[in-house]
């Protein structure tokens, strides 16, 4: 007689290069274990996510844009490279919250999850570009 319990997929491998173990998701998706450490990186709450559903390792809401950041775009958001620029000097008053991020890499993939409709304009994409940025700048000055 079959086992009725569905077997467990296996963890993907972890990729060798930290920077290549960040990644960028839409929170309505389904959560992965590939995802590994899944981070919310809004400020506010995704309408109808449950927090079963999110599977959050940690929502890290210090890291969004802030409030009036975040507004500013959602008025214009034709206007990327201004928000990407305004969003990245924001990022730059937080060096140990990056630091921080950046560690979770040193084991495992990182998924920043976001709640916008636009996967390639968001702020995510943008901590996950920075985030690099830093993985790269630690390796050199190390």
């Amino acid at each position: 007689m079959p086992d009725p319990v569905s077997p467990v997929p296996p963890i993907p491998p972890v990729p060798g290069d930290p920077a290549d173990r960040i990644r960028v998701k839409r929170v309505y998706r389904a959560a992965r274990v590939s995802d590994g450490k899944r981070i919310l990186v809004d400020r506010l709450w995704p309408r109808g996510v449950s927090k079963d559903r999110a599977r959050l390792d940690r929502w890290c809401k210090e890291i969004a844009p802030s409030d009036a950041l975040r507004r500013w775009f959602h008025a214009g958001p034709q206007d990327w490279d201004a928000f990407e620029r305004r969003y990245r000097a924001e990022l730059a008053t937080q060096p140990e919250l990056l630091r921080e991020l950046v560690a979770l890499t040193a084991t495992d993939v990182v998924t920043l999850l976001f709640g916008s409709k636009n996967e390639e304009r968001n702020n995510a994409t943008v901590l996950a570009e920075v985030l690099r940025e830093e993985i790269v700048r630690e390796r050199r000055a190390g």
